[in-house]
Formats: C-alpha cells, structure tokens, sequence
C-alpha cells in the first residue's frame, strides 16, 4: 500500500503499466525460451544420433573395437543382445549398462533426456538409443551428450533481459506522457477551480477543444454548476438587495401613520380646549386600521414567502368569483363567469386573491370593473379589468414589487398598502399558477392562470 500512497496518478498509472509489461515479459519470455531450448535439444539430439550412427556401422561390420573413441559426445556404451557392455569410451570403461529404460520395445531408436546416471551423476544427459540387429540378436548403441540448460545460453538470457528492460522502459515512458497529456485538461481545470472566488466574475472552466471523453464532460457539467451557482448568487444579491429596499419601505411605510397619529395627537394636547375629539379619534383610528392593514399585509407575505400551505380543496373557479363580486362595491363590478372551472386549491388564499385585485381595480376604475372566468386548454383562466388610466408596458412587472411607487393616478396613498398585488402574484405561484398584466383597449387587465383539476383531489 505503501507504493502508491503519497505518488501522483500519473506516476502510478505508469508504475501501474511498467509493472504489467515487466510481468508480461516474464510469462513470454518462458514461453520463448522453454520454445527455443526445445528446438536446441531436438537439435543436439539429431547431431548425437549422427554420431552413434557411425558406431552402429562398426557393429554391423563386426569392426566394433573394445575402446571407442568419440571426441564430440561425453560418451558412449554398446550393449550385446545378452545385456554386457561390449564396447565404450574411455569416461566410461568398467561402468555397467548405464540404463535399461531406453530403447522401447515398439520403437528402434530412441531419445530421452536423463539425470543422475551412474556414470553422469548430478548432471542430466539427452541419451539416445539405436538399435542393430545382428544375426545372433539386437544390439544397442548409446550416446550421451550433455543436456541444453534451462536458459539455454547466456547470451539468450542477456537478450532477453535486454528487451524486457527496453519494454518496460517505453511503456513507462510512453504511459507517463500518455497520462500527462490526457491529465492536462484537468490540471488546467483544478488551476481555474482555485482561481475562483466568490466575488470574481466569469466563473468557467476551460474546455478541451481536442477531446471528447469524460474530461470535457467534467469540464462542461462543471461549468453548468458553476452557471447554476452564480445564478444563484445573483438571486441571493438580488433578494439581498430587494430585501434592503423592502425593509426600507417597510419601516417609511409603517413610520407614516405612526408619524401621522403622534402629530394629530400632539396638535389636540397643545390646544385641548380647541380640539374636537372626536375628529381626532376618528383620524388615529383611520391612521390605526391603515397601520393594521401594512402589518396584515407583512404578515401574509411572510408566511406565503415561507411556503406554507393551505387547506386544499376542489372549488369551482366561477362560484368564488361569484361570491366575491356579490359584495357591495364604489364601482358598478360585470361578471362574466363560465361554470364548471374547477380547480385545487385554498378557498381563502384564492379569495384573497381576487379581492386584492378587486380592490386595486376599485381604487384607479372610473365606472366599472369587469371579472370573467373561463376555461382555456388545461387551464382556468380570470381576468380583472378596470376602465382606469391603465399601467404602462415597462411598469408592468414593477407593479407586482412590494411598496411599489407609480404615477400619482395608481399609487398607493390612493388606500392601498403597495403590497396586495405582491401578495396576490405570491398567492397565484403557491398554486401552481401566474398572475400578469396584459393589453387591453383601456385600464388594467389583471390575468390569472391556474391549471385545471385533472384528478379526484385526494388531500393536501
């Protein structure tokens, strides 16, 4: 374990491959030299056999002489039909027949390799074996020679070690600039990984233009977090800021009926004989109900920006908006409500809804407010327009900003808190919905989408 802790993939990867060809050297190179020792000994035993060859003439012209002289072979034994030594060389004189295993019976001539005969001890012999038959029997011609080592010769061994080190060599080096090349991309990528910080600018990685593998997916999938999280920060910045600008209005939205009731009461105390009372109390209870309202108001998007739930049910789109518009209003309110839109959701969210827009719509209409309900594809559909001065196109989405400040013909101070259209757009996205302003001919043409009820509601 020890080996690879501590080292660079690119280090063990070539380790890793030089150790592999050293072991794949080996296995080859056993299976070369146990081929070439196997020609080499069939080699030495033709050349052996050549050379017993002539002593088997000897025999067949009874010229065989009692001490034969064989200078090439280590040495040689000739046996009469009735198993005695006839004939040897001089290494040999006095030894008895050295084997009795060789020649087999179905064979006339034969060749083994043998170890540790008696006149051979310690050494191993390739032996063969010719058989001459005489009129008074067979006789049997032997010839020894020393048996080819395992390595065959030294200088197979030194060429052998020689490529293997040559291999494993170029393996090593070939796989370690291999790996160099192909990490490449990635030392880049881990540089630019700590380069960036949380402030910088143009979070990306680099990405390989020559490859196509699973380092340009890192690089790719990498860069699409990296998109993701600076995204996400722009939204945290963004929320951070809004946030800033929301605690602001906040606090000069609640400090002006708080300003206005300590003014009005301190006016009357400075002048308490002067003072209608009445007049004074009716004035902080208006400045109080206005305080409540924002702080109602506060309260909703809190718990709606908390994402907290509601009580879901199936509920007819149109009979809401039905029981909403019965009620008493300023402005003459025309309702155009298709039945059967059903959708899921809570009755009391959704009612707020349509009131907030109601009341917006009552505040800048001249004459009337229209609200209709249908059904379009998949989707529930109600519109709230008023026959106002209308919103302009790029005020549009300012609206639904919470404090939001318009021209003086829709601001808030006409009675609104600046936080009933955030408050619905909120309410709309927790039920899976849209709220937008759209054209129209004349005012402002409040559009909420739902999406229709597909399936039996089965709780929330």
């Amino acid at each position: 374990m020890s080996i690879w802790s501590g080292r660079s993939l690119r280090v063990r990867l070539a380790l890793f491959a030089g150790i592999a060809m050293l072991l794949l050297n080996i296995v080859v190179s056993a299976f070369v030299l146990y081929g070439i020792r196997s020609q080499a000994t069939e080699a030495r035993a033709h050349e052996v056999s050549s050379k017993t060859l002539r002593v088997l003439l000897l025999v067949k012209r009874n010229r065989l002489p009692k001490t034969l002289s064989v200078p090439e072979l280590d040495g040689v034994q000739v046996v009469d039909p009735g198993g005695r030594v006839k004939s040897s060389t001089p290494n040999l004189a006095g030894q008895p027949r050295l084997t009795e295993d060789m020649p087999t019976r179905d064979r006339a001539n034969d060749v083994e390799e043998l170890c540790d005969l008696p006149g051979f001890p310690g050494r191993c012999e390739i032996v063969v074996a010719l058989r001459a038959y005489q009129p008074e029997g067979v006789w049997v011609i032997y010839g020894f020679t020393a048996s080819v080592p395992w390595y065959v010769s030294p200088q197979v061994v030194v060429f052998q070690v020689s490529v293997t080190a040559l291999l494993v060599v170029l393996t090593w080096f070939g796989v370690s600039r291999i790996v160099a090349r192909t990490l490449a991309p990635v030392e880049s990528i881990t540089r630019r990984l700590g380069e960036i910080t949380a402030g910088g600018g143009g979070m990306r990685l680099p990405v390989p233009d020559n490859l196509d593998d699973e380092i340009r997916t890192l690089a790719e999938t990498g860069n699409e977090t990296l998109e993701r999280l600076e995204a996400a920060m722009e939204r945290q910045v963004a929320a951070m800021e809004q946030q800033r600008r929301f605690a602001g209005d906040a606090s000069h939205d609640l400090r002006s009926p708080i300003t206005a009731m300590r003014t009005q009461v301190e006016d009357a105390m400075l002048h308490p004989e002067d003072t209608d009372w009445q007049e004074v109390g009716n004035e902080v209870l208006s400045s109080l109900d206005r305080l409540q309202a924002i702080v109602t108001d506060l309260l909703e998007l809190t718990r709606l920006d908390a994402g907290a739930t509601g009580d879901y049910e199936d509920l007819d789109l149109g009979e809401l908006a039905a029981a909403e518009t019965a009620r008493p209003r300023d402005k003459r309110v025309v309702t155009f409500l298709e039945p059967g839109v059903i959708v899921t959701g809570d009755r009391l969210q959704l009612a707020r809804l349509l009131t907030n827009l109601l009341d917006n719509a009552e505040r800048h209409a001249e004459t009337r407010i229209v609200v209709s309900v249908r059904q379009e594809g998949d989707d529930a559909v109600m519109e709230v327009l008023d026959d106002g001065a209308g919103i302009a196109p790029d005020q549009r989405e300012i609206v639904f900003q919470r404090f939001t400040r318009l021209d003086a013909s829709r601001n808030r101070d006409a009675g609104g808190t600046g936080l009933g259209l955030a408050i619905a757009r909120e309410i709309a996205a927790a039920h899976s919905g849209t709220l937008t302003l759209e054209d129209s001919d004349a005012g402002a043409r409040f559009v909420l989408w739902l999406p229709l009820q597909r399936e039996p509601f089965a709780g929330s």
